[in-house]
């Protein structure tokens, strides 16, 4: 891929600059504008790992001079942010001083057999972006988000995910009823019902639903479950955290087809 010349925005009137904050603060704006911020580099380079075409590189002016060997060809255009400006892109504590700016990927369709993991209006990013992370890991193809669920190329959740996105079909907004094409059996999560998961038999491929992280599984997706489990806590605990109980779960689903 060869690169346009770096161009510097030095004003926060800047159209781009003004895009770029709103997709980095605003949960929903990348469907507005139809692309996805990527900040700090272990993110950048697992997009890049992934064959992501990004569309727009972007470097803090002061940070270009040591990055331009390895990222001037990494997107077709480069643009460059004046030092005093690019800390007010970023949402983090420590600025990091580059990112990528990706087109949105196309809607992904339902994938009815796949091992998936149902989020059921999820509201914290960082649970969805850890869930992200743990259904990646243990071999799980496809995450679907119901309607309410925390929006998943958020740059929140996309920063929570650590690469997981470019690993998994994403399908978002779904209603309970799209979940009846599903042909591998649903396994629901639960505080105090169902079979210990310990000495449950797993089914394979499956589709983990999680719950809000407070109200937990809707009525609706309960009704539609083949299997209900709860966790064993010896301490004590009413509840563990709900990416803590995904990572457990899907490790479970892992650890059986070994």
């Amino acid at each position: 891929m060869t690169s346009v010349g770096p161009t510097l925005i030095s004003s926060r009137d800047n159209a781009l600059y003004k895009d770029l904050r709103r997709l980095a603060h605003d949960s929903t704006e990348y469907r507005k504008q139809g692309q996805v911020w990527l900040e700090g580099d272990h993110l950048c380079r697992a997009a890049l790992a992934r064959g992501v075409k990004p569309a727009v590189a972007v470097f803090a002016e002061s940070f270009w001079g040591l990055a331009r060997h390895e990222w001037e060809n990494a997107a077709a255009r480069t643009v460059l942010v004046a030092d005093t400006l690019f800390a007010g892109l970023s949402a983090l504590e420590s600025p990091a001083p580059m990112g990528l700016i990706l087109d949105l990927p196309a809607p992904s369709p339902l994938d009815p057999s796949a091992a998936t993991v149902i989020l059921d209006r999820l509201q914290d990013t960082g649970n969805v972006g850890a869930i992200l992370r743990s259904a990646a890991a243990f071999g799980f193809a496809q995450v679907i988000a119901l309607k309410g669920t925390a929006a998943l190329w958020s740059s929140k959740v996309v920063r929570a995910g650590m690469g997981a996105h470019f690993t998994l079909r994403l399908v978002e907004g779904l209603a309970p009823d799209a979940l009846d094409a599903l042909t591998v059996p649903i396994v629901t999560t639960s505080s105090h019902e169902g079979e210990f998961l310990h000495r449950c038999r797993l089914p394979w491929p499956c589709a983990w639903a999680l719950g809000h992280e407070g109200q937990g599984v809707s009525a609706a997706l309960a009704s539609r479950s083949d299997l209900a489990v709860r966790i064993a806590q010896p301490g004590g605990q009413e509840s563990l955290n709900v990416a803590s109980a995904a990572a457990i779960c899907l490790h479970a689903s892992a650890a059986a087809r070994l």
